[in-house]
């Protein structure tokens, strides 16, 4: 760990030294290094003076790290095509649905059995939710990503167009991140997207919701599963979570209504209420209020066309990933997680 990463200039002249790296002189407009994918990237000195003018960087020392700084086309294939953008429900729910996944929620829940309680009390997210994140995200921490996410946030964010800005902003928060947390940037590893730990946890997300949750004075979400719990449960009720409300439910259509296909997926916000819903042909199973509002979905499931309705904590899921079938495989997880653990208590 490099306790005072862009703190001390000394170390990363050391670095240099062992390297052998040769450094032009960095100035802007004469940006270039013998070595490394990135160092003359036209992007990476705007991003560099940035840091220095307004995060207060050592700007040799950044010079530095990208030397070593590597694009991995692996990471442009697998952000083209994600699972929950290219599979349809029949295909993408059986990936994270599994009994395999929650016999091994059932042992973390378990084990952290005082932790979940905990952060339930606290943040008013109920624990299977807890546990359903973090079997979809990391197989509760076994598979926590094998990128360096500076790579990662560098590949994305200099030639990945695309969606640069943002995460050119989040390579941004991730040498803040560890320059706050005391992390060494190349050493730290995670998804094709830069997200970290147990709950994968992009930068921005772990510096503004993660929270110490056992108390050792450390926000630790790269190894510390009771630190993982509290700040999942933090996230959810910053974004709105409704303690007891609803999530989702299935629903009822006319057969002239499934012929409008415009009613159903066209915004994971709720933005129909359930009176109108009844006027258009779909019902839901459950007795709601007719001013509760709902986002309509059809999905395509192993059986046929499944309706749902989305509530506004389906719609709180969908902030940890912006994907009705990434919540919708979250809730399901977490019924099975719930009615195992019923049925062992």
């Amino acid at each position: 760990m490099f306790k005072q990463f862009l703190k001390v200039l000394p170390v990363f002249v050391l670095l240099c030294a062992s390297l052998g790296a040769t450094t032009a002189s960095f100035a802007q407009g004469d940006d270039s290094f013998a070595q490394g994918d990135y160092v003359d990237h036209p992007k990476l000195a705007a991003f560099i003076n940035d840091l220095e003018k307004n995060h207060q960087f050592e700007r040799s020392a950044l010079q530095q790290l990208f030397v070593d700084v590597k694009r991995k086309d692996s990471i442009l294939k697998a952000i083209s095509r994600p699972a929950e953008k290219s599979k349809p429900w029949k295909d993408y729910r059986p990936i994270f649905v599994t009994p395999k996944r929650a016999k091994l929620g059932i042992k973390f829940w378990n084990k952290h059995q005082a932790s979940l309680q905990r952060a339930q009390k606290t943040y008013g997210v109920p624990a299977e939710i807890i546990v359903a994140i973090l079997g979809v995200e990391t197989r509760y921490g076994q598979n926590r990503g094998s990128y360096r996410v500076i790579d990662s946030l560098a590949t994305l964010g200099f030639d990945y167009p695309k969606r640069s800005k943002f995460f050119s902003a989040e390579l941004k928060q991730f040498l803040i991140l560890c320059r706050e947390q005391g992390f060494d940037p190349k050493e730290i590893k995670g998804s094709y997207a830069g997200a970290m730990g147990y709950p994968q946890f992009i930068s921005s997300s772990y510096r503004h919701y993660a929270v110490d949750f056992d108390n050792d004075g450390i926000i630790d979400l790269l190894n510390n599963p009771v630190d993982a719990i509290g700040s999942i449960a933090n996230y959810f009720k910053v974004h709105g979570w409704k303690k007891g409300a609803p999530i989702v439910s299935t629903a009822t259509v006319t057969e002239a209504t499934k012929k409008q296909a415009a009613l159903f997926n066209t915004r994971l916000k709720p933005s129909i209420n359930i009176g109108d819903l009844k006027a258009a042909g779909i019902q839901s199973t459950v007795n709601y209020a007719n001013d509760e509002m709902t986002s309509p979905m059809a999905l395509e499931g192993a059986k046929g066309t499944e309706y749902w309705l989305g509530l506004k904590n389906f719609y709180v899921i969908t902030r940890y990933n912006h994907s009705k079938l990434y919540a919708m495989a979250v809730y399901q997880l977490s019924q099975e997680l719930r009615s195992l653990k019923d049925k062992k208590s």
